[in-house]
């Protein structure tokens, strides 16, 4: 008989694996800590309504998802503003023109908060690893093309 109608028992309820923690440190912006506390909040909501409803894998998912959320918020280091030398550091906020003439801006944050389609580039990425240092009129190469870095605020 196939297994596709084979009922499941409790015990075969399939375990998630669990959520890699990255071995960098978990630094966050200043709005990075509570966006990791109201998570938090959100799987608690989550994990209550999966109880109620005897979801054994929305269960799962959740417990696994407040373990991963709990470890990075006890390991949160908060940066404050970057230093308004010049130079580019976590927090920064970097408009860069390419050789093609587009103008890309990024603020370099923590790994969670990272969101390349909104804009956020975590600090240990390629990009924000390149332009980490750097100042206004510096070059920098990114994946095979070139970029000049027009604004850092």
């Amino acid at each position: 008989m196939s297994r596709a109608f084979v009922k499941e028992t409790d015990a075969e309820t399939p375990v998630p694996p669990e959520r890699p923690v990255s071995l960098h440190p978990n630094f966050v912006t200043a709005e990075g800590l509570p966006a990791i506390e109201a998570e938090l909040a959100r799987l608690d909501k989550a994990h209550a309504a999966a109880v109620r409803a005897e979801d054994r894998e929305a269960i799962a998912l959740t417990q696994r998802d407040q373990r991963y959320w709990t470890a990075r918020r006890a390991s949160a280091q908060v940066v404050g503003a970057p230093p308004a030398d010049g130079y580019v550091h976590f927090g920064s906020v970097v408009t860069l023109t390419r050789v093609d003439g587009r103008r890309q801006t990024f603020r370099i944050v923590g790994e969670d908060e990272a969101d390349p389609a909104r804009g956020t580039v975590s600090y240990v990425s390629p990009l924000a690893r390149a332009l980490t240092g750097r100042g206004v009129g510096d070059r920098v190469s990114l994946g095979g093309d070139e970029a000049e870095i027009l604004s850092i605020a």
